[in-house]
């Protein structure tokens, strides 16, 4: 299969194969959403998208990597998203997109790499387990919901929007 298909960086022209994958990740998004998203992300050298495609240009596959700086830790990447469809896994396709984007992660100088995944996908942490991955720790993600004042232009709407 893998002589079939080919990782590329991402484009704006993925928005609706990328929207479709992120939805069957379970985060469902409109391509109106996703060519939003791709384009503030496609523009920063601290992001990589990366997919998979067939000869004939359909993406079954994703991953989007990113540095993180801290305060209180040296750089790393996370993968944010990585997603194949399930018509195509377990035909080594994801195994290849996570090796290109730890190419990626090695040429900007970091060393380490971190994805995180939910509890009840336990094929997932199988998967990165058998490619060299560790549970370094568990925590809870809480989220808060926050209003926006229309008179304040943040940093989020000045990308969205300059474009």
């Amino acid at each position: 299969m893998m002589d079939a298909v080919d990782i590329r960086r991402a484009t704006m022209d993925d928005s609706s194969a990328l929207a479709d994958l992120s939805t069957q990740l379970g985060y469902p998004t409109s391509q109106i959403q996703s060519a939003n998203r791709l384009d503030v992300i496609l523009d920063s050298k601290e992001h990589a998208i990366l997919v998979t495609c067939l000869a004939d240009g359909t993406v079954v596959g994703w991953v989007h990597a990113f540095l993180a700086f801290r305060v209180e830790s040296d750089p790393f990447a996370e993968i944010g998203g990585f997603i194949v469809t399930e018509e195509f896994r377990r035909q080594r396709i994801g195994k290849c997109l996570l090796a290109a984007v730890e190419e990626w992660v090695i040429q900007n100088g970091v060393t380490k790499l971190r994805v995180r995944s939910r509890s009840n996908r336990v094929d997932t942490h199988t998967f990165f387990e058998r490619l060299g991955f560790s549970k370094s720790k568990q925590q809870h993600v809480f989220d808060k919901s926050l209003k926006t004042d229309p008179k304040h232009r943040g940093l989020v709407d000045a990308a969205y929007r300059r474009h």
